[in-house]
């Protein structure tokens, strides 16, 4: 998870406003807000994943968001943090314990095949791959959402 704060120079209505008015359900984004008692507002945002196969090609970054007014007049705080998609975090675990765990039996037994160690392995190099692949899709995919949500609160 990473975190990205600063302070902006409107209004946290305005500001909730724009982001809904800009990345709404007609530009493919999930976005929820709630306004909370104590003059804040918080959102969550992502792309919105129909097929499985979405993952590899869009941004599969969550993104939560609180928008608080500061003591200043027409000025917010800013608070976004960035989270990976629960499936990408599945599918790589799910790859490295299945890796493991054939590569354990097969090692616990005398008499094993290649073939055996031969799946375990490739498992277990689908997923280390894989996570060193999603890292770097990460680091991007928030540089996408900080500069759309940067051009959004400048507009």
């Amino acid at each position: 998870m990473k975190k990205w704060n600063f302070k902006s120079k409107s209004n946290p209505k305005v500001i909730s406003k724009r982001l809904e008015a800009a990345v709404g359900p007609v530009n493919g984004f999930v976005f929820n807000m709630n306004h909370e008692k104590n003059n804040s507002i918080t959102f969550k945002m992502r792309k919105r994943i129909l097929y499985a196969w979405y993952l590899f090609f869009l941004n599969s970054i969550v993104v939560h968001g609180k928008l608080s007014q500061t003591d200043i007049e027409n000025e917010t705080d800013v608070e976004i943090s960035f989270n990976q998609h629960f499936l990408w975090k599945l599918v790589i675990i799910t790859n490295i314990i299945a890796g493991f765990s054939i590569l354990i039996a097969v090692f616990s037994r005398e008499n094993s095949s290649v073939y055996m160690y031969l799946i375990g392995a490739i498992l277990l190099a689908i997923g280390l791959l894989l996570w060193i692949r999603v890292q770097k899709k990460y680091e991007r995919n928030i540089q996408e959402y900080k500069t759309l949500i940067s051009e959004i609160l400048e507009a």
